[in-house]
């Protein structure tokens, strides 16, 4: 018999996928997976068939589209006044996602630590610990999931070799503050810590608070890989298109892994999206439409028994349910999948030790329609 023996002996199957099977069992509105259900830009798509019509469809640069480079770069300038190379501190990856594996991947030797805020995206541990590292895990607090940074002084070890920030964060919609960005400063001056920094949700910030990116200083930069995506950006998150930002010489073994990896990324794709770039207002534009989806979804939750927390940012609010029931958040989720025909996350799925608070995650990412559909549903719950 051959056998493997695991590198990630905890993990399974996800709850995305476990909720999204039985969702479909049951017929239910999805409000768990974070995709948008709405078309995306047909002048982005068209872009992508005029590409490949011109025959961009063999290899590009294992770095990505050099003109795509230089598009973010100039956007980086433009929104947080900082220069960055387009040639040495910019690549294209296959999604955020991957970003964020291969950023650790060329960081972390077996034995480091990494500070992981809880709840927290459901690759960053699995993606921590497959790399012979240990996550070191501080839960935000409850219920406004801001940063304990006392608790942070406390957990830096010798070992501390990067610290994860998330911002806005999945899944509570919470954001960093200035006071976050000088706590961050503060700790890793004089130090050999890095900073990984998950900013898929950059324009996704509301009630016109400013997106405080690792990028708008140079000092934390120096010291950080800055992960995006395109999909978030341009509702097309099956694209499987993002990029990360480093200073050169972390970008430098970054390259490294990537290249023995993905190697490059598809081209017409790249193609478009340089082109796409230029229309600044498809970017500037998103906070205030995606506000409006979730004022549009909080007040129709207004008629349902469940409480609303704080989200400004994201895709994604948590809601509260603690009130109403005494059952595990995954009990109650898939209560609501079977009786009412909902989909949600229970937030308990984004702790390694399934810390439960009462909260389940909506996603409000969808149309109209959808959201109408889904509290037709939930307004049905007893209270």
């Amino acid at each position: 018999m051959i056998s493997l023996h695991s590198k990630l002996p905890d993990v399974g199957i996800t709850i995305f996928t476990v909720m999204n099977q039985l969702g479909a069992q049951h017929n239910a509105v999805n409000l768990g997976q974070g995709f948008p259900d709405f078309p995306m830009s047909s002048q982005l798509t068209d872009l992508v068939n005029k590409a490949m019509r011109d025959g961009f469809n063999q290899y590009t640069h294992m770095n990505g589209l050099p003109l795509l480079r230089e598009r973010i770069a100039a956007k980086v300038q433009k929104l947080y006044s900082t220069s960055i190379d387009p040639e040495t501190q910019v690549t294209i990856t296959p999604g955020g996602t991957y970003a964020i594996y291969t950023a650790l991947t060329a960081a972390l030797q077996p034995g480091d630590e990494v500070i992981v805020f809880e709840p927290a995206y459901d690759s960053y541990i699995p993606n921590i610990e497959v790399n012979g590292a240990k996550a070191v895990l501080i839960s935000l607090a409850f219920t406004d999931y801001s940063i304990p940074w006392d608790e942070v002084r406390q957990k830096i070890t010798a070992k501390t070799r990067m610290i994860m920030v998330n911002t806005p964060q999945n899944p509570t919609g919470s954001v960093l503050g200035e006071n976050d960005i000088e706590q961050l400063r503060a700790i890793t001056a004089g130090t050999g810590i890095m900073i990984l920094s998950d900013e898929v949700y950059e324009h996704l910030i509301f009630d016109d608070i400013p997106h405080y990116s690792i990028l708008r200083y140079p000092d934390l930069l120096e010291r950080s890989f800055v992960c995006f995506s395109f999909g978030k950006t341009y509702h097309c998150t099956g694209w499987k298109l993002g990029y990360c930002i480093s200073s050169a010489e972390l970008m430098k073994e970054f390259r490294k892994v990537h290249q023995f990896n993905c190697f490059t990324c598809i081209t017409p794709f790249q193609v478009a999206l340089a082109e796409y770039m230029q229309d600044e207002e498809a970017y500037l534009s998103l906070p205030k439409f995606y506000q409006r989806k979730r004022d549009f979804f909080a007040s129709l939750m207004k008629a349902t028994p469940f409480k609303p927390m704080v989200s400004h940012g994201s895709y994604f609010q948590c809601y509260s349910y603690s009130h109403l029931s005494e059952e595990s958040d995954k009990d109650f989720a898939l209560r609501l999948i079977r009786d009412y025909g909902i989909v949600t996350i229970p937030v308990s799925a984004f702790y390694k030790n399934g810390k439960d608070d009462k909260a389940l995650r909506f996603c409000f990412a969808k149309k109209e329609e959808t959201l109408e559909k889904a509290v037709e549903k939930l307004v049905k719950f007893p209270s």
